[in-house]
């Protein structure tokens, strides 16, 4: 994982999401005597959906949790509720609260407390170049790393089909398959690694880290 800087809420979020989310809210809190807290989570209407094409371009269609991007028509990405609806139903429709998934990871995380990539900082999140897992950044205070080792493990971002994407991204670019360029777009957490192990190709000039 990498942080992720908050995009500006669409013109139209409002609008589209918000005011009708609100309306559906008050209506199946009134079939339950007015408890909004007991509305079930999958009796939301997933209004969010209406701007999963906007959440795409603000976030370059790059998964907030695997960091790798989502290609059009096969990649399955998802709205990702970072507070649970099961547990802010006050938070369902706000765009705040919306992180851009793909769907192997939102259903992963489902409800489990994961760090938000609206918060992580630089570096507490590393990658191993050998068998391409995600580990612990050096140095973190201890509260920290036990975070980040949780939200590894939740997230299973080292499982064996992660590690190998990674592998296959640094291998077409050590190979001269793709550029850093492509890499920077397509698996930034990759190409930011690779950076900090001085591991790209000499004939690449070293990118800012936030490029």
């Amino acid at each position: 994982m990498i942080p992720v800087t908050p995009a500006p809420e669409p013109a139209a979020f409002d609008k589209k999401v918000r005011q009708p989310g609100w309306r559906a809210i008050r209506e199946l809190a009134a079939g339950l005597a007015g408890s909004r807290d007991a509305i079930p989570p999958g009796e939301f209407p997933p209004y969010w959906r209406k701007v999963l094409d906007e959440l795409l371009t603000s976030y370059d269609r790059i998964c907030s949790y695997l960091c790798f991007y989502i290609p059009r028509g096969a990649g399955a990405p998802s709205v990702d509720h970072m507070l649970p609806k099961s547990m802010h139903w006050d938070q369902v429709y706000e765009w705040s609260n919306y992180r851009l998934a793909c769907s192997l990871m939102n259903a992963r995380k489902g409800v489990a407390d994961v760090l938000d990539p609206f918060e992580i900082e630089e570096g507490w999140f590393a990658l191993e170049l050998v068998d391409f897992q995600v580990v612990p950044g050096d140095g973190l205070p201890p509260d920290v790393a036990s975070r980040v080792s949780d939200t590894i493990a939740r997230l299973r971002l080292s499982d064996r089909t992660c590690c190998d994407a990674r592998a296959e991204y640094a291998e077409d670019y050590w190979a001269g398959d793709v550029s850093l360029a492509y890499l920077a777009r397509h698996a930034p957490f990759v190409m930011r690694e690779l950076q900090r192990h001085g591991r790209l190709r000499a004939d690449d000039p070293v990118p800012p880290v936030n490029e």
